[in-house]
């Protein structure tokens, strides 16, 4: 696959896009999708020149990129894209476990009336990008899912947290992944969760989740200090 940056090294001036958000959008989706490696260079002239813009919309989306992890900005050393180790993505997967289970028993004690059905529209958004064979978009929507749920739990300084969190979820398990995945198979394992939130059942909604993060990827057996792998 070409890299969306790649590409707009190749397009005439006049259809390369300028904005910052379009810049760090091309980016991330290499990032995430392993077309940048950890490691790689990111140069504020090379970008500018691929895009057509000028340096300041791309120092803007770099700096949106370094607050979500993706890339380590130094001074006098430049910008590359940050590591995607093991260690790192064990730490976060717990993290996210203890955010989001004790989160939806919070959003089970009052739920907004749009939660049901805000859910169930990004699972056929999810099923949607998958049938397309578009694992960023999935991710994307994977992740508005999960936002979605916590905001209910009104807690927002964590809300942050958690997308940094499931930002580096996805690109680790996108690194780890060895031939294609069913794609369609990851967006409805969202379903359990969607059933035990119908029901209003938190207890059952919060195993759901515990499951479902806990299961992304094979961490081995001591990631999690429940067990349940």
């Amino acid at each position: 696959m070409v890299s969306l940056y790649l590409q707009r090294t190749q397009q005439p001036p006049a259809f390369r896009p300028a904005k910052s958000g379009e810049v760090y959008e091309a980016v991330k989706r290499d990032i995430m999708l392993g077309e940048l490696p950890p490691g790689a260079s990111l140069v504020e002239l090379d970008l500018a020149a691929a895009f057509g813009c000028s340096q300041g919309p791309v120092r803007e989306a770099l700096l949106q990129l370094q607050e979500e992890g993706l890339v380590i900005r130094q001074a006098h050393r430049g910008t590359r894209v940050a590591d995607c180790t093991a260690d790192e993505a064990v730490e976060m997967f717990r993290l996210r476990q203890a955010v989001e289970c004790r989160g939806v028993v919070r959003a089970l004690q009052r739920p907004s009336r749009t939660l049901v059905t805000d859910l169930k529209r990004l699972i056929d958004a999810m099923e949607e990008d998958a049938r397309a064979g578009d694992e960023y978009k999935l991710a994307e929507h994977d992740r508005d899912f999960h936002r979605r749920l916590l905001r209910d739990a009104n807690l927002p300084a964590l809300e942050p947290i958690l997308h940094r969190c499931l930002v580096h979820n996805h690109r680790f398990k996108i690194s780890q992944s060895k031939g294609e995945r069913d794609l369609l198979a990851t967006a409805r394992r969202h379903f359990s969760i969607l059933e035990a939130i119908e029901r209003s059942d938190a207890g059952t909604a919060a195993e759901a989740l515990a499951h479902h993060i806990a299961t992304i990827v094979d961490l081995g057996p001591d990631v999690f200090s429940n067990g349940d792998q």
